[in-house]
């Protein structure tokens, strides 16, 4: 399959024309939002998912907050150790991500706070108007908003493209009170319009193994990045992600030759004086490696736009969403379902045994 026959290619493109229609409607819904929060006396917000809808999380988890506490905690972790992760406090908001809305673990969190957790306030942003997200009441005296993402979103390709930014950038917008949310996502938009053909442009031979590095807010992004090349490619491309400090102690040793490592150099200046020594760092020790850096002036890809990590991360991930459909054609992959005939993965997790909580 040719990447421009795929659905997911499309998705991939349409990313900036979603962005730009949404950021009016968003900055409406999102300042409603933020005055509910703050009725509810919100003192602490845990943002969750699953897979890549956790990792928006793991990017939102470095927000710059007045007062509030911020956790990622995924819907897995959960779902599997409810009473280590939640407690029933009516100034608690748990945030769910969900393309579908309808995944195992988000339904068996809905059923958590239910029945154990029932004061805990509810932000639900899901990409599906019909699935459980959007669609099921609370049981429990806490109350639920629900923010429905455009159609376009609703992306039908395995991957999760377009699904994961605008919820990201929508989740973002509630929490950041302070930003021009339509001019934002219009920048952002306009960014996109320019580096999508670049990126295509520029994609690298597919690696054996490929690693990104991000720091702060962009670990998360490095995590979503390496997901996607992992998916696309059906695992035979493997992936590595870790923060770029991180990677000094343990993990660089996944560097074994004509490898990929792509270090995502973040937008503040001191954050981005480790991400530049370690980028220089694998170039000098790894001669046999390509190094990439996606940030500002001096990178590879300049993406630089608003100058602020969270905002600028749906351009980060451009760069893995890209050259992972491009690695996916060249394996003949079927991209829009790189697993179809094995049966081992599906578009929307489900089948999972929920266990009843007995305490």
């Amino acid at each position: 399959m040719r990447p421009e026959d795929s659905q997911t290619w499309n998705e991939i493109f349409a990313q900036p024309r979603i962005w730009a229609e949404w950021g009016p409607i968003l900055a409406n819904q999102a300042r409603d939002i933020s005055d509910w929060i703050r009725e509810k006396q919100i003192t602490e917000i845990i943002f969750a998912g699953a897979g890549t809808s956790a990792f928006i999380g793991d990017t939102l988890s470095f927000a710059k907050t007045s007062g509030l506490l911020i956790k990622a905690i995924p819907t897995t972790d959960i779902v599997a150790c409810p009473f280590e992760c939640l407690r029933d406090d009516p100034q608690l908001l748990v945030v769910q991500f969900g393309r579908s809305g309808d995944s195992s673990e988000s339904i068996g969190t809905l059923d958590l706070l239910d029945r154990q957790f029932p004061k805990v306030q509810r932000l639900n942003i899901t990409c599906n108007p019909t699935g459980a997200l959007a669609t099921r009441q609370p049981a429990g005296a806490g109350e639920q908003k629900v923010i429905a993402l455009p159609e376009a979103t609703h992306d039908s390709g395995f991957a999760m493209t377009s699904s994961f930014t605008t919820m990201l950038l929508s989740a973002l917008a509630c929490i950041d009170e302070q930003a021009d949310v339509a001019g934002n996502l219009g920048t952002i938009a306009d960014k996109a319009s320019v580096l999508l053909p670049a990126l295509q442009a520029m994609t690298p031979a597919r690696p054996e193994r490929v690693v990104f590095l991000g720091s702060g807010a962009l670990k998360g992004v490095a995590r979503e990045s390496a997901l996607k090349v992992l998916e696309l490619t059906a695992g035979r491309t493997m992936t590595s992600w870790d923060s770029t400090l991180g990677f000094r102690h343990g993990p660089k040793a996944v560097i074994t030759g004509r490898d990929l490592i792509v270090v995502m150099i973040h937008p503040d200046a001191h954050t981005a004086l480790y991400d530049w020594d370690v980028a220089r760092e694998i170039k000098a020790q790894y001669p046999d490696a390509t190094v990439l850096t996606l940030g500002g002036e001096g990178c590879d890809v300049d993406l630089r736009t608003l100058g602020e990590a969270r905002w600028e991360a749906p351009l980060y991930i451009l760069a893995a969403q890209i050259w992972a459909v491009a690695w996916s054609g060249e394996l003949a992959l079927n991209i829009d379902n790189p697993f179809a005939g094995q049966g081992n993965l599906s578009r929307v997790v489900s089948g999972v045994t929920l266990y009843p909580v007995r305490a």
